[in-house]
């Protein structure tokens, strides 16, 4: 959409479009990297399995020929033989089958980490629009699909041929050499050529990583409309939490001024300060600030105060040292003696 607007998603995608796009499944995995670890690991078994594998299928096959003789063909001897044979090649192969699951998961754990969703799971009824989905074979991605498709199989029919080529001249002696050494020869041979693949396909796999993580990124990417408007989500409508702000503030400002009234005296600076201290000596160990407040909302602390009967004093020294107490905080220490004068005074206007 922002696109089909003509705005470039240039900025970098933030950590909640990155949380939105896991969920939904849609991470950088490259499925060459689960084929070429495959293949590398399958061949480092089979270079330590491969006496043992051979040498069991050799037990198994003497084993049914030697007692071929004996059997006894009925559908339960038949069925008993079937169960043997099946769970014998099962026990062979069975190596095999753990190392398929074990590397698919580590592969795909490397990749992408632990993740479990079943977004791409869900039905996609878009995906059935004929339309969209012609789009996609001519898409970049199906491009790139087909070029990687084409290298894998020019380069490791490229190398089979060479390794082929190379040993076309000892190839003729196998006329001269017995069974089990034209066996070895060409297990050798094979080897060779499943070696270079597997040489190829890793370092397709590693480019193909490096691909897919950048296609991921370009593909994360956000338009600045489309930040704000994630920021809008995330911390609020702006205009919202500035009028919650002011009510809050409005909200402080009257409980503060409900304490003026019970202040002993409000302390000036008569151009734009007004302080209101409280001090009880039977239940404070010091003065305490009731209410403060600068230009209108000192005038109209003191408006206050002045239709309470508390009385103003003019201090500007101290006014301006008492502007800095948090509500509800004692004075500083330094300010005793000042803040002291100032209420035996007050206490003297009232005793007369």
């Amino acid at each position: 959409m922002a696109e089909e607007q003509g705005q470039e998603r240039s900025e970098e995608a933030t950590s909640k479009r990155r949380d939105d796009f896991r969920k939904k499944g849609q991470v950088a995995q490259s499925k060459e990297v689960n084929t070429a670890l495959l293949l590398a690991a399958s061949i480092l078994l089979w270079y330590f399995y491969a006496e043992t594998f051979w040498g069991n299928l050799t037990n198994l096959i003497e084993h049914l020929l030697y007692n071929s003789g004996t059997f006894f063909v009925t559908p339960k001897s038949v069925v008993q033989l079937l169960i043997f044979v099946v769970w014998q090649v099962a026990r062979l192969v069975m190596p095999l089958f753990f190392l398929v699951l074990v590397v698919g998961f580590l592969s795909s754990f490397v990749q992408i980490g632990w993740l479990i969703t079943g977004k791409p799971l869900m039905p996609d009824f878009s995906k059935l629009d004929p339309i969209k989905g012609a789009a996609r074979f001519v898409s970049k991605r199906s491009l790139v699909e087909m070029l990687k498709s084409l290298a894998k199989v020019l380069l490791v029919g490229y190398i089979s041929y060479a390794t082929l080529a190379g040993e076309f001249e000892r190839a003729l002696k196998l006329v001269d050499m017995e069974v089990i050494s034209t066996l070895g020869y060409v297990g050798d041979v094979a080897l060779s050529v499943l070696l270079k693949a597997c040489g190829v396909m890793l370092l397709l796999a590693l480019l193909d990583f490096l691909f897919v993580r950048w296609e991921m990124e370009e593909k994360m990417k956000m338009t600045k409309q489309e930040q704000k408007e994630e920021s809008k989500e995330s911390d609020g409508d702006p205009h919202l939490k500035s009028k919650i702000r002011s009510l809050q503030q409005e909200m402080a400002r009257g409980r503060m001024m409900a304490e003026v009234p019970k202040a002993d005296v409000v302390i000036t600076n008569p151009t734009h300060l007004s302080i209101a201290i409280r001090y009880d000596n039977e239940k404070m160990d010091a003065p305490v600030v009731v209410a403060k407040g600068a230009d209108e909302l000192a005038f109209r602390i003191r408006k206050v105060a002045e239709e309470n009967g508390i009385p103003l004093v003019e201090n500007v020294h101290v006014a301006r040292a008492l502007y800095g107490v948090e509500l509800g905080d004692v004075i500083p220490e330094a300010m005793f003696k000042a803040v002291a004068e100032i209420l035996a005074y007050v206490y003297g206007l009232k005793r007369r």
